[in-house]
C-alpha cells in the first residue's frame, strides 16, 4: 500500500461511515414508522426529502467512486478488510452523537478489529 492508496481507502471508509451516521440521524428525525399501502407514499416522501438522508445517500455515491479509485490501486484482499475501520468510527460516533452503548465487550471487539486491520495493512 502506498501514500496514495491509503488515503483513498480511508476516504472511502469514512464517507461510508458518515453515510450510516447521516441515515441514522435522518430516521431519528422522521421517527418510528411502519410501511403499509396507505402510508407508503407519505413515509417514502418524508424519507426521500429528509436532509440527513439525502446527505447520507450522497456520501454513499461519493464513497463508491472513491472506493473504485482505491480498488484500482490496491488488492481487494487488502482493501476490503479496511472497511472494518468504519465499524470503529461508527461505534464511537454513535456513542457520542446518539448515546448508543459502548460496552466493554464492544470495546474489546474494536481492539480486535484494530489489530486485524493493522496486520492486514502491514501484509
Amino acid at each position: 500500500m502506498n501514500a496514495t492508496s491509503f488515503p483513498l481507502l480511508m476516504a472511502g471508509v469514512l464517507l461510508n461511515a458518515a453515510a450510516q451516521l447521516l441515515l441514522k440521524a435522518g430516521v431519528n428525525s422522521v421517527g418510528l414508522f411502519e410501511f403499509s399501502r396507505t402510508n407508503l407514499l407519505p413515509v417514502g416522501w418524508k424519507l426521500a426529502t429528509e436532509p440527513h438522508i439525502v446527505g447520507g445517500l450522497a456520501c454513499y455515491v461519493i464513497s463508491v467512486v472513491v472506493w473504485i479509485m482505491a480498488l484500482s490501486r490496491v488488492e481487494v484482499s487488502v482493501a476490503y478488510p479496511m472497511l472494518s475501520v468504519g465499524y470503529i468510527v461508527n461505534a464511537v460516533a454513535a456513542w457520542y452523537l446518539f448515546g448508543e452503548a459502548l460496552s466493554p465487550m464492544r470495546m474489546a471487539g474494536i481492539g480486535v478489529i484494530i489489530l486485524g486491520v493493522y496486520i492486514v495493512a502491514r501484509s
